[in-house]
């Protein structure tokens, strides 16, 4: 084949969620964050083995992705949408039984006057500036809202995955301040909040990249392998470059490993001379630029030469990886591309 193959752990996803969920009282419900495609790997196989794990509740970032969620899970999880009411969405909503976030007046006024007896959700702005009612906004609207019976009022901290940051505990404070005494569900955390500890679970927590095997969670277990076969394998001399501009030269004879996968795949060129791929447990750096869509790897040290290496998996997760290319590992994960291969675990 010459595509590369995406292993992806689905025992390990529910392993991860009843981990994250153990950390919370029996009091709190945990539910799971699956937009952007359950982070790139694929909503309706990870929707249908959460669900099998026991997550009745789920968290989409639009309308679109609630309705492809809806069609793999059927009729009973409750799925909420953070970006709430959009202009358009009204038939989604309704027909797939979705739960909009609002996050301002005219998603409360759209929503109100579109769907006036369909469930709902709140979004407070509690000190990220992104999404959500501002404090002065919900006093103007508190009575009301709360008389049409909110399913949930949430938010979101900005700073979770840095524990000591003074802003936790500002946000934490404002959100308390603007809901503490409401006969209402909260929620304030997603994975980072989950690890700051019980006074920020409230109702119900959300974890999202924890459940992939990305930080903050430490312990998660690893969910992905990305396996990329070797396409051809020629041996370069003493002096002789590879790639494009000429970025690598030989400084001795090396065996040069060509692979299936590129930029075209998300692999960011800032990974280019700097990761490795792996043999099993022997790391092969890459040398030359990450094209398109192919790599070249230096197997100079290896005995034999493999029919594939791995990119991603335990011994570089897509945090190394994002370490590495001067980002996070949510991008990594989310911009794993169309043409790998799939192959389901569990």
């Amino acid at each position: 084949m010459g595509t590369s193959l995406l292993h992806i752990d689905l025992t390990a996803i529910a392993d991860n969620w009843r981990a994250l969920d153990a950390l919370s009282a029996d009091t709190v419900e945990t539910a799971a964050v699956i937009k952007a495609d359950a982070y790139g790997l694929g909503v309706g196989k990870v929707g249908r083995a959460l669900v099998k794990a026991g997550v009745n509740r789920f968290f989409v970032a639009a309308a679109e992705e609630g309705v492809q969620l809806r069609e793999a899970v059927g009729p009973s999880p409750w799925i909420g949408v953070f970006g709430g009411h959009m202009s358009g969405d009204t038939d989604m909503i309704a027909d797939m039984s979705l739960v909009p976030m609002l996050n301002s007046l005219d998603q409360i006024t759209r929503h109100f006057e579109a769907l006036p007896n369909a469930p709902f959700g709140i979004q407070l702005d509690t000190g990220m500036n992104r999404l959500g009612l501002e404090a002065p906004e919900w006093e103007t609207v508190k009575e009301l809202v709360m008389k049409a019976g909110p399913d949930l009022i949430m938010s979101h901290l900005a700073c979770a995955d840095e524990p000591e940051h003074e802003m936790n505990a500002l946000q934490l404070k404002n959100f308390r301040e603007m809901t503490d005494g409401l006969d209402v569900k909260r929620a304030l955390s997603a994975t980072g909040g989950i690890l700051l500890g019980p006074e920020y679970h409230f109702d119900i927590t959300r974890p999202g990249i924890g459940l992939y095997g990305g930080l903050p969670y430490e312990d998660a277990k690893p969910v992905v392998r990305l396996e990329c076969p070797i396409i051809q394998v020629r041996d370069v001399q003493t002096g002789e470059t590879v790639g494009y501009s000429n970025t690598w030269t030989a400084e001795e004879p090396s065996r040069i490993a060509t692979v299936a996968a590129g930029y075209a795949d998300g692999i960011t060129r800032h990974i280019s001379g700097k990761a490795v791929l792996f043999d099993n447990d022997t790391p092969c750096p890459i040398v030359g630029r990450v094209s398109m869509d192919l790599i070249t790897v230096d197997i100079t040290h290896l005995d034999q030469v493999p029919r594939s290496l791995d990119l991603l998996g335990p011994l570089q997760t897509v945090d190394d990886l994002a370490t590495v290319g001067g980002t996070i590992g949510y991008e990594i994960l989310t911009s794993l591309g169309a043409r790998y291969r799939r192959r389901y675990i569990g």
